[in-house]
């Protein structure tokens, strides 16, 4: 089938959405997130979340298919998230995207949510080119792959060891005060700081630990070194110049990011790193990224921000590659999978 139609469902925390693509065409792309109802806890709290993913199903799948011009019988496939992610979110997702292929006689794919953030790239920069890397940065991954085949074989070149970039930032908002997400506020004020003023550890780059891991990523020493500068400057009763705090630690990050992600573009001979997930919107993270790779000769194809965040685009994206690439649907019954490795593109 050289242009499914396929339906795509994300759930796998707080945004409930669909998309539709043709091929390698956005159709329509409806988000609905939940997000306020958990800034007032510090945090997705996922009994709020999964309610939230049960009311807003029907409407946002409709307005998905309405938006798209189509109705569900025009869907050659629905492809809705699996895992990773929370499993009463996940269970929600899956159990409705299981019941519209039931009920409209259609294969269903249970994909890789995080895979599906490299895929969803394709929609604004076209297809792969050989032996391409794809970094992903979001609140609980970072990641470093290998793509030999979108649909088929992703091998993880370096993984988090302990907490994930976006994990960092949330963490020192919430030091400096900032309401969650902290993320998008550690942005703006990081833009108007010095990214010199404080020196910040760059977790995983120096040492044995460096040598052992040349991949992998770190960032929990990286937030208790900011977390005991803020507390000791406190303690003495000084101001904390909050945008130098921002800049240093969105500098420090950005750096790791860049350099291990170039590093692995140049052992396995690639020119292309793919970027994606929620925490490649940091502008810091992406005008790193532009600069070390135009230094090493790498393009770097980051999404536009609607693209970077969760949504059913990148869904439906790896669902129409996995289409296209003969790969069989999925069992009717297949479970969800919380923990689902990044080797695993789709359930059997």
């Amino acid at each position: 089938m050289s242009e499914p139609v396929v339906l795509g469902i994300e759930s796998t925390c707080d945004e409930t959405a669909a998309a539709v693509v043709r091929g390698g065409a956005l159709l329509s792309n409806v988000v609905a997130s939940s997000m306020n109802e958990h800034a007032r806890y510090g945090g997705v709290i996922p009994e709020i979340a999964s309610r939230a993913h049960a009311e807003a199903f029907v409407p946002v799948v409709s307005k998905a298919l309405a938006d798209a011009g189509l109705d569900i019988a025009d869907v050659d496939a629905i492809a809705v998230s699996a895992g990773p992610g929370l499993a009463g979110c996940l269970a929600v997702g899956v159990s409705g995207a299981k019941a519209l292929a039931y009920a409209a006689g259609k294969p269903i794919y249970g994909i890789n949510h995080v895979i599906g953030h490299i895929a969803v790239t394709q929609l604004q920069f076209g297809p792969f080119p050989d032996d391409t890397l794809a970094l992903i940065v979001s609140g609980g991954h970072t990641s470093l792959l290998h793509v030999k085949d979108v649909a088929r074989h992703v091998d993880v070149v370096g993984t988090t060891l302990d907490d994930a970039a976006g994990e960092c930032f949330d963490k020192v908002a919430r030091l400096l005060g900032f309401p969650y997400p902290g993320g998008p506020h550690i942005d703006r004020h990081a833009q108007q700081g010095n990214p010199h003023a404080i020196k910040v550890p760059q977790g995983l780059t120096q040492g044995k630990a460096g040598a052992k891991h040349p991949y992998d990523f770190s960032f929990s020493g990286v937030k208790t070194a900011v977390a005991r500068w803020i507390e000791e400057r406190q303690a003495a009763g000084e101001t904390i110049p909050v945008d130098d705090v921002c800049a240093s630690l969105a500098d420090s990050v950005a750096s790791v990011l860049a350099k291990k992600a170039v590093r692995g573009c140049e052992q396995y001979g690639s020119r292309t790193l793919i970027v994606g997930g929620g925490f490649s919107a940091n502008s810091q993270l992406r005008a790193k990224l532009l600069e070390v790779g135009a230094q090493h000769g790498i393009e770097v194809r980051i999404p536009e921000i609607r693209l970077c965040t969760d949504n059913g685009a990148m869904v439906a994206m790896l669902g129409s590659n996995l289409v296209q690439a003969g790969v069989k649907p999925s069992s009717p019954d297949f479970p969800i999978d919380s923990a689902m490795p990044m080797s695993k593109i789709c359930m059997e």
